[in-house]
């Protein structure tokens, strides 16, 4: 089977808004994020990915410029200038910090216009990575969690006040603390002890009880962890994390709002703890579409130009295997 990779996934109408911005139009978009009106869970995923097609063009302030008064336009501005800015960060670009400020602004006068939007604050999140050394007052709030370092955790609590365990925003954390990895912070066992901490609350249907996984997998990318890193996965004290996330968010939430990247991580943290009957499940769940991640940085070496996607098949061919020999014939998908 070709493996499809696109963030969208199974979001049809995200696809075609995001082709459609591809090409300089933002009619499509406006009309998507109208259908999706206060759905945060789909709201919040949408924007950020249209913001990341929408990034290298002008088309978002066409659509400001023509429509002034929508808050969707704004919004959309303000997703733009913080993926800008965080895109400069990485490439260390000397204009980083005027890109900041201007993101921050724009975020803070969506937050005045829309106070019950959590959107803005998850931007204002997002932002924080790029103050590595905590300069800013609202970066370097001491955690309710004691294992936990100072951090943006006033700006977390505004985002739960709107949208409880609101994904991005955690995952926008969690990049933080890695963020402060070395000379002025987190520690990698900050980063497993943040995901740990928001797994045990065990919020149901929500993603974020996968919070365990992505932080072991950056673990082994930025410690580079021995070959038979693998076999963790299997021991208990993860495998009650993994197995959690499989029952409480993959059994629990709607088919809609599973996002490409953590279907990839769940069938990779079942298969690696050798919980194939349930990764076969997540591989059916994810049918062609596939992530570059985690299957790039925790691959074993594999022959070929694309060790990462040899890995990933692999993975899903032995789910899938020794689900057949496992089911009763009458409960056997057809396997392509």
């Amino acid at each position: 089977m070709r493996l499809v990779y696109h963030p969208a996934g199974h979001d049809d109408d995200l696809r075609v808004a995001l082709v459609e911005l591809q090409a300089g139009r933002w009619r499509q978009a406006r009309e998507l994020l109208g259908e999706t009106g206060t759905h945060w869970t789909l709201r919040t995923a949408r924007t950020q990915l249209l913001a990341v097609a929408a990034a290298r063009s002008d088309v978002v302030d066409v659509w400001l410029a023509e429509e002034p008064d929508s808050y969707d336009a704004q919004l959309m501005a303000v997703r733009v200038a913080v993926e800008r800015a965080l895109r400069a960060h990485r490439q260390q670009h000397p204009q980083t910090l005027d890109l900041e400020a201007r993101a921050r602004r724009a975020a803070l006068l969506a937050a005045r216009r829309a106070p019950y939007d959590p959107i803005p604050w998850v931007c204002l999140v997002a932002l924080a990575q790029i103050d590595t050394r905590q300069l800013r007052r609202e970066h370097r709030m001491n955690s309710a969690e004691p294992m936990l370092p100072s951090g943006p955790w006033g700006l977390l609590y505004e985002v739960n006040r709107r949208d409880p365990y609101n994904r991005e925003a955690y995952h926008r954390v969690l990049q933080f603390l890695m963020a402060l990895d070395g000379p002025f912070g987190a520690s990698l066992a900050s980063v497993f002890d943040f995901g740990r901490s928001v797994a045990s609350q065990r919020p149901v249907g929500s993603p974020l009880l996968l919070l365990p996984a992505y932080a072991a997998v950056e673990q082994r990318r930025r410690s580079h962890a021995d070959p038979l890193w693998r076999w963790q996965w299997a021991e208990e004290s993860t495998l009650d994390y993994t197995l959690t996330a499989f029952h409480d968010w993959f059994l629990k939430s709607p088919v809609g709002q599973r996002s490409v990247a953590d279907l990839n991580f769940l069938a990779y943290a079942l298969w690696a703890g050798h919980k194939y009957l349930e990764a076969a499940e997540v591989f059916e769940a994810m049918g062609p579409y596939a992530a570059r991640e985690p299957w790039a940085s925790v691959h074993d070496g594999a022959v070929g130009p694309d060790p990462g996607e040899a890995l990933l098949l692999r993975a899903r061919a032995e789910s899938l295997s020794y689900a057949r020999t496992r089911r009763p014939p009458s409960a056997r998908p057809p396997y392509p």
